[in-house]
């Protein structure tokens, strides 16, 4: 297997500028021609959107925004360049919001990721995103057919069968969240099943070092992508795992939380991530996540910029086991019982697994149509802890993330 994707990956940095000042102009005015962006890019003129000193000028696109177009204009709120029924897929994520997906070469660009874990021709992906509505699975098994793997759409849940299958079919990689795999390797492990996986890669969640090192000592690579059900790929982690290397058909800047302003380098801000997808040019989207750049090149031989990672929300919006929870569900979980006066939301670790705890400042009630609550409205099952009116902190928490990322 080459060492890199493709020549992409190695060029020099007057090769990558070079490129970018023909790709973003016509990128920007294909944007134009969306009536999303009829309004936000209104009197811009794209041919002078030739680098990101340039493109910083523009204004940011929230997904809030994005959000509300699609509630007036469903499903994509007017910003592809396609209508849906040209497209291969439509998917639906929490919010709910669409996605637009196709099945064009490598369409959402993750076939860069696997081929830096090592997954190519020969390797059958163990593919445990989910499939249904949303675009994880349908992301990954893009990217396996472009490095040429076989896949075993396994989804999540039914584990025993998912550790039969795995042996069955000779599973040798691995993709999905970055604690599942742990849970069917110990029901492998009780079920006395051997195992071949020797490669994994991860996203949709935080991979902390001990669970990475967890998996090496059962001899699998373990490597994790950054990448969101908008804009497929942004950025992800080569052998020499310093960092995380942005892919070459995204442009990201990193600017101070809720303004479109970068921030000087090195310092944390908000991911702004422009794409380069002509079907679905989203421009200047902000994440919500939080990163900072890395200095230097990675000793890999790649030559992008480099990101730290995801560094947490931009927002107190936070992911656990996968899904993200709101602050604004916070908010509808405590409206929906009159003694409810309060709540936060802790995620926290438990044996390398997420676990969130909701804590309620109530007068009284019924604990479990409480827990049926939070699963409704946080669309995640938890502990629920019922405390006395007052006794949670009064800091402006309403979601405090008590995991460490270290």
């Amino acid at each position: 297997m080459s060492a890199h994707f493709d020549d992409l990956e190695t060029r020099s940095a007057d090769a990558r500028a070079a490129d970018l000042a023909k790709r973003l102009p016509e990128q920007v005015a294909r944007a134009q021609q969306a009536a999303g962006y009829a309004e936000l890019l209104s009197g811009v003129d794209a041919a002078s959107i030739t680098d990101t000193a340039s493109l910083a000028k523009l204004p940011v696109l929230r997904k809030s925004e994005l959000s509300r177009a699609q509630a007036a204009h469903p499903p994509f709120g007017g910003f592809t360049v396609k209508p849906a029924q040209g497209f291969a897929h439509i998917f639906q994520s929490p919010g709910p919001i669409y996605e637009p997906g196709g099945i064009e070469h490598d369409w959402w660009r993750m076939g860069r990721f696997l081929h830096a874990v090592g997954i190519g021709a020969g390797d059958v992906v163990q593919n445990c995103f989910g499939y249904h509505l949303t675009p994880a699975g349908m992301i990954f098994e893009s990217g396996a057919r472009a490095v040429g793997a076989a896949v075993l759409p396994a989804g999540t849940g039914q584990t025993e069968l998912q550790v039969t299958a795995a042996r069955d079919v000779g599973a040798t990689a691995y993709a999905g969240t970055p604690d599942y795999l742990k849970v069917i390797l110990d029901k492998a492990d009780e079920m006395s099943v051997t195992l071949g996986f020797t490669k994994a890669a991860v996203g949709g969640g935080a991979l902390f070092p001990s669970l990475r090192e967890y998996y090496a000592d059962r001899g699998i690579t373990c490597l994790q992508s950054y990448a969101t059900a908008d804009l497929g790929n942004i950025a992800y982690e080569s052998p020499a795992m310093e960092g995380m290397i942005v892919d070459e058909h995204v442009i990201v800047e990193i600017v101070t939380p809720g303004t479109g302003d970068p921030v000087a380098p090195g310092e944390v801000g908000e991911v702004v991530v422009t794409t380069l997808n002509p079907d679905y040019p989203l421009i200047r989207f902000a994440t919500g996540d939080l990163s900072a750049v890395m200095e230097g090149q990675s000793p890999c031989g790649r030559t992008n910029m480099r990101i730290k990672g995801w560094m947490g929300r931009a927002d107190q919006t936070t992911k656990i086991k996968g899904m993200f929870v709101r602050p604004e569900q916070v908010a509808q979980l405590v409206a929906r019982h009159d003694e409810v006066v309060k709540a936060r939301v802790v995620a926290s670790r438990e044996g390398e697994m997420d676990v969130m705890t909701v804590h309620l400042e109530a007068t009284g009630g019924d604990a479990n149509a409480y827990a049926a609550s939070v699963a409704d409205v946080l669309k995640l099952k938890g502990k629920v802890e019922v405390v006395a009116p007052g006794s949670l902190p009064k800091d402006g928490l309403v979601i405090e993330d008590q995991r460490s990322y270290d």
